[in-house]
């Protein structure tokens, strides 16, 4: 049989994962920072080089054209289209959304069905296997919520600005959010207070002072360059709330923390159960929990009273690749759908 690989070209990571025969067997996560430049592209693929070596085919989907070094993101999509074509191959199959699979041409005469579309791939392997679920991928920096129901994909928006408006993005992810746009208020030590608005700490220092940070999901530098440490995130964290680290006890940090992530879980829930209304979704439809952050997608879904069921269920994966099949959704998708 063949193998399909397939690509998530994110603004932060390269997710790949490799398909045969129905089957999800490999999937790797690659740091991608594309706001340094498209050949960031090449670095990453270069890194899966030994995965994807083993391909026959190859089929892409991106929100990569949403970084800052494109001016738009159709001059973004062309832009990764092209990069992927010449180290691809001529060959190589592009998501294009509604439309499903296209070519290379294709992407580039339309490449607003191309552009942040990935969402809809991971929701068109959810709806071939489920007739009502609510798919909700919480990645590194956003979450996305997509409801199926009798078999279909409903998503009252496409776009980045339309879903933000529905509650189907929320912008707010595991690792890469900055603790001031999750919560303008904390609590330390008993006492709510204002958070400083500064790029001081993101939601892997929190959890990294919680001690529940998934190993390896974190792949970038820190936002002050210093090591990944539970003391050096405790630092980090502690300048939020105006404070040093020696200034409150851990304790009071981790409660502090907790208080945070709390915060952030609230907000994914509430988006989570504008989109289950919206879309009239049975009472008994499950959560399919995707990204990196499906632990908490399942909090969600058990705090609702909803079964959660892992991505890489619906992926069909092999148990060596089970937990990056979940964290690597569309990539997964693009490659059982091509």
């Amino acid at each position: 049989m063949s193998i399909t690989a397939g690509y998530d070209v994110g603004g932060a990571h390269l997710k790949v994962a490799l398909a045969e025969n129905g089957r999800t067997i490999a999937v790797r996560q690659i740091a991608c920072p594309l706001w340094k430049g498209l050949d960031q592209i090449d670095a990453a693929l270069a890194a899966a080089g030994d995965l994807v070596a083993r391909a026959d085919r190859h089929a892409a989907t991106m929100t990569g054209e949403l970084c800052e070094v494109f001016p738009d993101r159709a001059s973004g999509v062309r832009a990764i289209v092209d990069r992927l074509q010449t180290l691809l191959g001529p060959d190589a199959r592009i998501w294009m959304g509604l439309r499903g699979i296209g070519s290379v041409d294709d992407a580039r005469a339309d490449p607003i069905s191309v552009a942040s579309t990935n969402f809809l791939a991971s929701a068109a392997l959810v709806a071939r296997a489920l007739p009502n679920a609510l798919l909700a991928d919480m990645g590194s920096t956003t979450t996305d919520i997509i409801a199926v129901r009798d078999g279909a994909i409903v998503a009252r928006g496409l776009t980045d600005g339309e879903r933000l408006a529905t509650g189907e993005l929320v912008y707010s992810g595991l690792t890469r959010t900055d603790v001031s746009s999750v919560a303008q208020r904390g609590v330390l030590r008993g006492r709510a207070q204002r958070l400083a608005a500064g790029v001081f700490a993101n939601m892997a220092d929190v959890r990294r002072v919680l001690g529940v940070l998934p190993d390896d999901v974190d792949q970038h530098a820190t936002l002050d360059g210093r090591g990944k440490s539970a003391t050096e995130s405790v630092a980090r964290f502690a300048r939020c709330f105006g404070w040093d680290a020696g200034d409150a006890a851990l304790d009071d940090w981790q409660a502090a923390a907790r208080e945070i992530a709390d915060q952030q879980q609230r907000e994914i829930a509430a988006a989570i159960g504008e989109v289950l209304a919206n879309a009239e979704m049975p009472a008994r439809a499950p959560i399919v929990a995707a990204g990196v952050g499906a632990d908490v997608i399942a909090q969600i879904a058990e705090a609702q009273g909803r079964e959660a069921i892992p991505f890489a269920e619906i992926a069909q994966a092999t148990d060596d690749c089970r937990t990056w099949a979940s964290r690597c959704a569309p990539a997964v998708a693009v490659a059982l759908l091509a």
